[in-house]
């Protein structure tokens, strides 16, 4: 357990140019304090202590701005930078090393029973507001533009932009052109976040 925390602080320090030491990461980040208080509702959760676990995690909501459905299931190192009015849904499932910003939503679309919430792949970066809608699969490596709306299944190493999203590029391509207005514009996976 202790080799898993130092790992996953050591993650956000890497990630978060702003984070100055593990001290601060572990006592003054909402991510560290959010997910581990969905790591004990979910346990309470697996156990069927159902009311018990909705409170812990509405206890974390309330602390962190962070909401995690205790059904969730979360892989290690979960980075939610800001965390403020993120939403992830009680059918989601989250992979390892992936980072998510502010305002996110994983969330259903109303109409699915059963698996009605995203599946997120290892190494995904959601920029801020974006929402992750349905039983879709966001694939390993996918950056996800900020604000932008995804409703379909995304490929490795791809970039999903746009109200809905479109998915550009994947493994053979890490450049993307967007026509627009008159001229052409290259954008960069890095920069849409």
């Amino acid at each position: 357990m202790f080799k898993s925390m130092i790992e996953y602080l050591k993650f956000i320090k890497e990630n978060d140019p702003a984070a100055r030491s593990y001290l601060e990461v572990l006592l003054l980040y909402p991510s560290v304090h959010a997910v581990g208080l969905y790591r004990l509702s979910n346990r309470l959760y697996k156990w069927k202590f159902f009311f018990a676990a909705r409170m812990v995690s509405q206890i974390g909501r309330f602390l962190t701005g962070i909401e995690i459905h205790p059904g969730a299931t979360i892989g290690k190192a979960l980075f939610i930078d800001h965390g403020m009015g993120v939403v992830v849904g009680e059918t989601a499932i989250i992979g390892d090393y992936v980072t998510i910003y502010q305002g996110v939503t994983l969330g259903g679309t109303g109409k699915d029973t059963g698996k009605r919430h995203p599946t997120i792949g290892d190494r995904v970066t959601i920029g801020a507001g974006a929402k992750i809608l349905g039983p879709i699969h966001i694939a390993a490596g996918t950056k996800i533009g900020a604000g932008s709306v995804v409703l379909t299944d995304t490929r490795t190493e791809s970039t999903a932009v746009g109200v809905p999203a479109r998915v550009i590029g994947g493994l053979e391509s890490s450049v993307i052109s967007i026509d627009q207005y008159k001229g052409r514009q290259n954008l960069y996976n890095d920069m849409v976040i």
